[in-house]
């Protein structure tokens, strides 16, 4: 493939899809008030992890926990942003899409609030007897 082809085609190897996936977490954590909510959250767990000295199994349950929302977060976003430039108008079939997102993002939060009262209660029971 030529270049002229791999430039209309979008296709930019490697370093080009590191290079959006970056700039997609930049515009999420920039544009998207509730992803901020989420790494201010996901900073004080890690806080709380550190103070209590949670085992490694928990820090991979965390991060997993973690990773899910924030990905639940982008997925939302990419979906309210696609709907909203196809049909920018109110539209029943993208209402409902937008709130099927929506709700994904709120499952996934709430499993995370879940893994961290699983992992942090025992930690700070253990801490406090």
């Amino acid at each position: 493939m030529e270049a002229s082809e791999i430039k209309k085609n979008g296709n930019q190897g490697l370093s080009g899809s590191f290079r959006n996936a970056f700039s997609g977490i930049a515009t999420l954590l920039k544009l998207e008030r509730n992803a901020k909510i989420h790494l201010v959250i996901l900073v004080l767990v890690i806080a709380a992890g550190v103070l209590l000295k949670i085992s490694p199994a928990h820090w991979i349950a965390v991060s997993l926990a973690a990773g899910f929302v924030i990905a639940a977060e982008a997925f939302n976003t990419s979906i309210e942003a696609l709907c909203d430039a196809v049909k920018p108008e109110f539209d029943p079939g993208i209402r409902k899409a937008k709130d099927l997102a929506a709700a994904g993002v709120l499952i996934s939060a709430i499993t995370s609030v879940v893994t961290g009262l699983i992992v942090f209660v025992p930690a700070l029971v253990r801490i406090l007897s």
